[in-house]
Formats: C-alpha cells, structure tokens, sequence
C-alpha cells in the first residue's frame, strides 16, 4: 500500500518525483523520502510524516541527480521514523519497497552474523544488503537482483538505485503491483499509472514474478525464471488532472460529488436503453449454469457485496454465500465445482482479496471481478471482468468506487435472473428503467448537503454512534458506520435493526446517537418499531428516509434527512449519499484530516 515512482531522466529528477509522490500519497503518509545518484554516491533525503515534511527538507537541501527513486509509506515493520522510512540504503544501493519481506528475520540474522549493520526496524532493509552484498562481491546489479529475488518471501514491488550505474534502475514485482513507463529519452517505474500520468502515457504492466532493468533508452523484462519476455505496452488513460479537487475543500468531497456522473458513466456500459436490457461483456461460460455464487471482497466493497447477496437471492434465486477476504482461505469453504466466485475490490491489487481469487481458482471456481483498474492483477486473472468506471479515487475513505460497485453488481443480479428464466422482458426493462433513474435521484441526495452539514455538530461530541437498517438497509447501516469510524475516529457501530433488542438496546443513553435508514416501502413499519424502542429509552434518532417516511416517523428525532422517494433497488445507491455526506461533515466538525485519516492508506497490498 506504499507509493513508489523511479526515474531514469535527462535531467534533476527530485522535483518530479516529489510530485509523483504526491500523487501516491494516498497510498501511504506515515513517511516519505527520495534516493538520487550524484557525484558516484547516493544521496538522501527522509521525513516522517505527511510530504510537507519532506518538501522542506528538499527546500532546506536541494537533491541533485538525473536517476532516482522516491517512496511514500505505510508503516508495515517499525514505527513510521525517520529512520524506517524509504528509500533504504547501504553504500552501494538504495531502494524502495511495497509489501511484506515475510523471511525477513532470518535473514536479517544471517546478515547480521555476517557483520552487517542494520539502521532500521523494517523488513525492507534486509534487500538492500542482500544485493549490496552481491555487488560487493562482484556481481553486476541484474545478476544480484537476480540472485535475491529467489531468497525473498511474501510480497514485494522493489526498486533500486545503484551507486556505480547512475543510468540503471531495477525493479521487481511479486505480489504487489509495478509499472513500468516509457518516454522519450527517458524510462520511468511506478507502484500505479496515476504516478506516472504527467510524465507518459505509454505504461506497461509487470507481470507476478517479474523483473525489469530500466535504462534510459527503455527496458528489459524478465519472468520469475529469468527469461526475457515482452509485456505489452498500453495507453494509461490516467490524466494528472484527474487529481484536482476542484472547488472543494477535500478529495472526499469532490468524489461524493461525482458521484451521479460516473455512476451514470458505469451503467452506460451495462445497459441497453434502447432495448431496455442489461448486457455483461463477453464470456465464455453460461451464467443460466451457475447454481450458486460466492463473493469475497474487504471493507466497503465487502457491504456493497452485502447488498448484492439480497440482490441475487431475491432476483436470480440463486443462493450466495459472503465472506470476507482476509477469513475466506483459512476457513477452508466448501466450493462446488462450476461455481462462480466473484470478488469485488476497487484497486484490484488488494491482498487478501487476491489471494482468495487464486485460492478460489484452484477450487475449480468461475472468477468474475467487480474492479474500478482494469490493468489490475484480479482484472488480468477473471473470466469475467466487469469494471466499474469510477475514475481515480484518492480520498482514503471509498465514496463513488463503492456506488460504482453497486450499480454493476445491480447489472449482474438482474442479468443472472435473466440467464435463470427469473426475469421476463417486462420485469428487465423495469429493472433498467429504475437504473438508469439513479443519477438523477443520487444528484436529488446531494441537494441536501447544506441540511446534513448544519446537523453535523449534533453527532460530532459522540464518543458512540450506531446504525441500524434492515434489508439492503442493514448493510447501509455498516457502511455509514464504517465512514464514521474511518475519518471521525467516533466508535460507531452498524446493526441490523431487529438485533437492537439482543443486546445493543442496552448501550442506548442520551449521549449515543441512532442513525436509522429507512426509506418508505415494505420494511419501514418493522424499522420504525425498532427506532421507536430506541427513542422510549432516551436515545436520540437521525432519522434518513424520504418525505412520506419522515411524516408518518419523524415527530421526536434529533434530526431528519431528507432523501428522494426510489424504488428499492436503486435505494442503496441513493442512501450512500447521506451516509458519506455525514460522516464527511462531522468529521470536518472535529478538524480531522478528512482525506487521509490516520492508520489507513488506500490500497492494501499486504495480508
């Protein structure tokens, strides 16, 4: 989940890989730091923190160097110091790393029996000394990292700077992703495309098991055996103003806002309007053959699977089982064969969930993918890849992947019914209908940001918030609970709302805080009772639901939000939209840094 870019340039590479940095910095911010070679040395510059810090340090002492590596982090193995940030170096080498070296230990006790000396806690130094060690020996960078790589394992994406080839970059791949990119005269290396996206478009993507030497006149590829191999090279796609907040004050909010547009965007690659049908892209399996599906996904893309599982069992009548990622492997689950195993995950690099993908492979499992990077790992494994079209998401806490994710799970479950014989033409162009209404209805939602921000110090003292939904509702209710708890640090908590009066009711005083979702239709009256048995015990109700349920339920709340009446297929698209916009305000109400909360970084790319 750390940031890494490299440059092999005509000219002083500091700047832009600051910049290549802050780019990346969502992936990682407890440090940061730059290598260069100058002068037959490599040079540093480090900082814990955000990359203001390391800004300074570069103003206070500029780096020179046409050849350079830069790393942003999430600390995995030591405290996020100076000392264990990135870039690592020895005399002859410096380099950067995302992932996990899982050996690390004994190596490190090999090394250090050897007479090495160590300068940090991290796992990632043990690489720099085993290749310096090669070097010191004799040995040319390419037979060095070839020689270690076999010696390291867990997950890395590695690049590294050499003192006595300062127009030499290596990098490496196992497990977590690396780019490899091309312009004129000069060749660069990237942990994603968005790094890259003012300096090339023209990326390639490594391989599991690859390595790369880059010069400035390109690079060479090698599979995990050594041999050289050609990977293609394609236009990114990926625009360095992609990365604008605009007129907002943060990233989360730009992309709360987006939300309407690129949900709009997504569903144009799913629907037929004018044949008013669902479509999928092309496979080479019989969705009508599937009898039962298995989805697995971490986080946010975990609840928008949540969502699905109603959607598939209530449309397609085909049983769904859920898990989430870091669990699915070590429980051993019972797979038949012909089953098809779906993940969801907006980077498609996410750890566990990949790990699940290839574990569900080898179980015989139809893998179809929901993904917002189609270059990504999961995307390049599926049999089905169904990508959402959310555009680079940069705000730690997931906003508009999440509803992207919803609106082509929605696509599948209604293309499912159809593959089963449970959904007629009439049924389907209902179906689409309501779908395609959603834009406009979440664009109605984001008109009552002004009402949700002057009631966001009602909740902001907390210490305690629940929420509570049934239905498609209940995982809205751990969603918004998750938004709370990701960017406000207010323990928060989402239940389904019969299971109030199982043991919860009891954490109910004046002091916690109740957001119930419940728009109008068939479960509101259920909903009700139970936010009523919440209101008889002193507990104060936000209540979220449309006109005609805050009228007949809204007397005696804290609060009311007011969202449009939806059909409730499109309802938990619509529904987000409070839920992120509340846990936006009131986390902006308590000064925290909204777009890169503390402990969390976008991608995660380590178990």
């Amino acid at each position: 989940m750390c940031g890494i870019i490299g440059i092999v340039g005509k000219e002083d590479v500091a700047e832009r890989l600051l910049d290549g940095l802050k780019r990346l910095e969502y992936r990682g911010y407890d440090s940061a730091g730059i290598a260069t070679v100058h002068d037959g040395a490599i040079e540093r510059r480090r900082a814990e923190g955000k990359l203001g810090n390391l800004s300074k340090e570069l103003r206070d002492e500029p780096l020179p160097g046409i050849i350079g590596i830069a790393h942003t982090r999430w600390a995995t193995h030591g405290a996020p110091t100076t000392a264990n940030a990135h870039p690592h170096a020895t005399r002859e080498v410096a380099l950067v790393h995302n992932g996990i070296i899982e050996n690390f230990k004994p190596l490190r006790e090999e090394l250090i029996a050897r007479g090495r000396h160590f300068d940090s806690q991290t796992d990632t130094e043990v690489v720099a000394h085993l290749v310096s060690e090669k070097i010191e020996q004799g040995a040319s960078p390419e037979e060095a990292v070839r020689d270690v790589l076999p010696r390291l394992h867990g997950a890395f994406a590695l690049a590294i700077l050499f003192r006595a080839h300062p127009d030499l970059l290596i990098g490496a791949r196992l497990g977590s992703p690396l780019v490899v990119g091309y312009g004129e005269g000069e060749t660069y290396l990237g942990s994603d495309a968005l790094a890259l996206a003012p300096l090339t478009q023209k990326i390639a993507y490594l391989e599991e098991g690859d390595w790369v030497v880059v010069t400035r006149a390109g690079a060479r590829i090698f599979d995990r055996d050594n041999n050289p191999v050609e990977r293609p090279v394609t236009v990114s796609g990926v625009s360095g103003a992609m990365i604008d907040k605009g007129n907002h004050r943060h990233f989360m909010a730009k992309e709360i806002y987006e939300q309407p547009v690129v949900v709009a965007q997504t569903l144009r690659s799913y629907l037929r309007r004018m044949e008013n049908q669902v479509s999928l892209p092309d496979m080479d399996f019989d969705l009508g053959q599937v009898k039962r599906v298995t989805i697995v996904a971490c986080g946010t893309s975990y609840y928008a699977g949540l969502v699905a599982k109603y959607w598939f069992e209530k449309f397609a009548r085909v049983p769904v089982d859920i898990d989430v990622a870091s669990e699915f492997r070590y429980r051993d689950p019972v797979l038949e064969p012909g089953g098809l195993a779906l993940f969801i995950s907006q980077s498609g690099e996410t750890a566990d969930t990949l790990a699940a993908l290839r574990h569900a492979r080898a179980q015989n499992q139809i893998i179809a993918v929901v993904v917002n990077v189609p270059t990504s790992s999961m995307a390049r494994e599926a049999d089905l890849l169904l990508p959402t079209h959310a555009g680079p998401e940069i705000g730690v806490a997931s906003t508009k992947a999440f509803t992207c994710q919803l609106a082509v799970l929605a696509a599948l479950a209604a293309n499912l019914a159809r593959a089963n014989g449970r959904l007629s033409a009439e049924e389907e162009a209902e179906i689409v209908w309501h779908l395609s209404e959603a834009p406009a209805a979440m664009n109605q939602a984001l008109s009552h940001d002004a009402e949700i921000e002057a009631m966001a110090h009602l909740v902001a003292p907390a210490r305690d918030v629940l929420y509570l939904g049934r239905g498609p509702d209940y995982p809205m209710a751990l969603e918004g609970a998750l938004k709370l708890k990701e960017i406000s640090y207010i323990h928060a908590e989402g239940y389904a709302a019969g299971e109030m009066k199982h043991g919860p009711i009891a954490l109910i005083d004046d002091n916690v805080p109740v957001i119930v979702i419940a728009p109008s239709g068939p479960l509101f009256e259920k909903t009700v009772s139970n936010m009523q048995e919440v209101q008889a015990r002193g507990g104060k109700v936000v209540l979220i639901s449309d006109a005609e349920g805050i009228a007949q339920a809204g007397e005696g709340c804290m609060a009311t939000i007011e969202m449009p009446k939806v059909h409730p297929l499109i309802a938990p698209l619509v529904y987000a939209v409070p839920v992120q916009l509340l846990a936006y305000h009131v986390a902006v109400a308590k000064g925290t840094d909204v777009d890169q909360p503390r402990n969390l970084a976008k991608s995660v790319t380590v178990e």
